[in-house]
């Protein structure tokens, strides 16, 4: 029995999960606790790298055009989370972040009670704007990504604004935010960093550094090629930084890496993350164990299709189940011209 972490919301490593696959031979299909998604087929899937499912576009969930809060046209940076036994009274079973990237942005939801939508727009969003005094005043903010925190019972929300700061803002409803503090700026990596954005946090142990927090993001420098950086993290507010990163384009042969993932399975764990349209558009995979000490670079996770929505690149994946089936949910299309788009495995 193995763990798809985030899926949607993971509880404490180590401790049992009420949202565990069954990723054996049988038949060919997820399940957890014996349970299967309305209308699932029963038609065997092909493993992708690492034993994962082969996701399979399904269709989109959000497109700009036909959202009430719609500032530039574009959204980017999806994070889905079940919140039906975590909050009292949710709008419903699954709560999707979002966020436009150019300014102003904003970090926006919509909620479902299927991973496979519809999805209803939140009708007061932004929830979080790019400014929000005392704390701040800058020209955007983006990247949602929503951490179910165990130890509070809070939702924690990262994001960035501008494009070298991530913050933190908690909440005990998934809607009404506090801000925390900043979690992360360009300052804390070596000199000549630009960048230090599209963060995602992930309850991990990693007891050699006394930690039980991992945050992945994208860190860019004055060569103009991103990769993916990574820091640990005991309470999940105060952080220590690779000063070296994670997976490096070149490892890989692109010329840009972002929008990692955390996913664990038969006791190791893994980064999948997306590359530029100008070097495929798709997603890799990267086994870096438990401790975070290996490098074994898998290939293709997730091949975009040239067909619209896709376009030739899909980034940003979030990952869940629904009634025992997997489902990844992502940006779908060019980048900054695409729409939220959902995968089913």
């Amino acid at each position: 029995m193995t763990q798809h972490q985030d899926s949607p919301l993971t509880p404490d490593a180590g401790q049992p999960s009420r949202r565990i696959f069954l990723r054996g031979t049988v038949a060919g299909i997820a399940a957890t606790a014996g349970l299967t998604a309305t209308g699932a087929t029963a038609s065997p899937a092909v493993a992708a790298p690492g034993g994962f499912p082969d996701y399979k576009h399904l269709k989109p969930l959000l497109t700009p055009s036909q959202l009430k809060y719609n500032p530039t046209g574009e959204i980017i940076f999806p994070c889905i989370r079940g919140i039906y036994d975590r909050l009292a009274d949710p709008l419903g079973r699954y709560y999707l972040y979002y966020a436009p990237h150019d300014a102003p942005g904003g970090i926006c939801l919509a909620y479902g009670n299927s991973l496979e939508g519809p999805f209803t727009e939140y009708p007061a969003n932004p929830i979080v704007s790019n400014n929000w005094q005392p704390h701040y005043k800058v020209s955007h903010v983006s990247s949602p990504h929503v951490l179910w925190n165990e130890d509070v019972k809070e939702l924690w929300l990262y994001f960035h604004g501008e494009n070298h700061t991530t913050r933190l803002a908690r909440s005990k409803d998934g809607i009404n935010f506090t801000y925390d503090k900043t979690v992360l700026t360009k300052d804390m990596l070596p000199a000549g960093t630009s960048e230090t954005s599209y963060a995602r946090v992930f309850r991990h142990n990693l007891p050699a550094r006394d930690a039980r927090y991992v945050m992945l993001f994208m860190v860019n420098n004055q060569s103009n090629r991103r990769d993916v950086g990574w820091g640990w993290s005991k309470d999940g507010r105060n952080w220590t930084f690779a000063q070296q990163p994670l997976i490096r384009h070149s490892d890989v042969g692109a010329n840009n890496i972002s929008g990692a993932h955390l996913l664990t399975r038969d006791n190791t764990t893994y980064v999948v993350y997306h590359t530029g349209k100008e070097t495929g558009g798709n997603m890799l995979i990267t086994e870096v164990g438990n401790d975070f000490s290996r490098r074994n670079h898998l290939g293709l996770f997730y091949d975009s299709s040239n067909a619209a929505p896709e376009n030739g690149r899909a980034a940003a994946p979030s990952f869940g189940t629904d009634r025992g089936v997997p489902y990844m949910v992502y940006e779908a299309g060019e980048r900054l011209k695409g729409s939220i788009c959902v995968a089913r495995g």
